[in-house]
């Protein structure tokens, strides 16, 4: 974190449930502003250390995914980008990651509810144990950071825009800078779905979802037309997975969304079959450490996608 610096904390009281460029801005700062949101998880705290695998069907999902803000950023117009600068990150050391019925890449074959509950290490990071089967590196990152649509009205969160929002990107971690076209006056930033770890494709639909407090630092770009978010890493993306190799199973079709469903569907399968695993612990294991890559698009008719599971989590 910045030494010098003079950090505002948002504390996560100032919290929404939807997009709307309307809501009242619970601070003003200029660019150069640093800012700490203490940021909820995704569940807005419902699960607990204390939760059962029944809880998972009782989650209030008109609460689900606050954001903590807006910010309203002087001099910001529609044409300009925000930049975030990911500063730092404060993990709480809990976390939790569910197979909610309905939602997630292979719903349609994981329909009963499961739930694993995480006890890290917030200060040290130390891999994560995944009950008695694996240990999982960990990157926090913010999965949500986003400004407010032009359109009116209230907006879901769920979905990502062309603002940002529910990116759920795992490389917008501590020294990523993160660029967003500006549509509204002020930008009207709000950040939250704090993850202590998620797989590239977060494929059954949580991470290891956990509160924390996530420091950025505002800036702004002026006259600056930008399609959709972009961002910039400080280096290296994957070395906390890279260390002992992948088993990788691939997805080859037509449909891109079948590809990557058969690519993990391969996956779980060896995870049960060579790891012993039940199926949907093998799932949600998948979508906390697992990569999907496309690894071909252009060879008509039939693309390829690949799942990479990283070694590292038997080790």
């Amino acid at each position: 974190m910045c030494q010098n610096c003079l950090v505002k904390t948002i504390h996560s009281v100032n919290s929404h449930f939807g997009w709307d460029n309307s809501i009242e801005p619970t601070a003003r700062v200029a660019p150069g502003a640093m800012l700490e949101f203490c940021c909820r998880d995704s569940s807005n705290g419902f699960f607990t250390p204390q939760s059962t695998v029944s809880d998972v069907t009782q989650v209030p999902f008109d609460t689900i995914n606050p954001v903590t803000g807006p910010i309203f950023v002087e001099g910001a117009e529609p044409g300009d980008v925000l930049k975030i600068t990911l500063d730092s990150f404060k993990p709480s050391g809990f976390g939790w990651t569910a197979n909610i019925p309905g939602f997630g890449l292979l719903a349609d074959q994981f329909t009963d509810p499961a739930l694993v509950l995480w006890h890290y290490d917030k200060l040290a990071l130390s891999p994560a144990a995944f009950s008695t089967f694996a240990k999982v590196p960990l990157k926090p990152f913010a999965g949500t950071i986003g400004l407010a649509p032009a359109l009116a009205g209230l907006h879901s969160v769920v979905p990502p825009r062309r603002v940002g929002g529910n990116l759920d990107i795992r490389d917008l971690s501590a020294g990523t800078t993160l660029y967003l076209p500006v549509e509204v006056s002020g930008a009207l930033l709000s950040i939250g779905d704090t993850h202590a770890a998620q797989g590239d494709g977060e494929v059954c639909g949580t991470a290891i979802e956990s509160a924390m407090d996530v420091v950025v630092k505002l800036d702004l770009i002026k006259n600056t037309p930008l399609a959709t978010p972009r961002f910039s890493t400080p280096g290296p993306v994957t070395r906390h997975l890279d260390g002992a190799g992948y088993e990788a199973f691939t997805g080859i079709g037509p449909d891109l969304m079948q590809a990557a469903r058969q690519a993990v569907s391969n996956t779980i399968d060896w995870l049960c079959r060579e790891h012993h695993m039940p199926a949907e612990q093998a799932y949600m294991l998948c979508s906390v450490c697992g990569d999907l890559r496309i690894s071909e698009i252009v060879d008509l008719p039939n693309w390829v996608v690949s799942f990479y599971f990283p070694k590292i989590v038997f080790a």
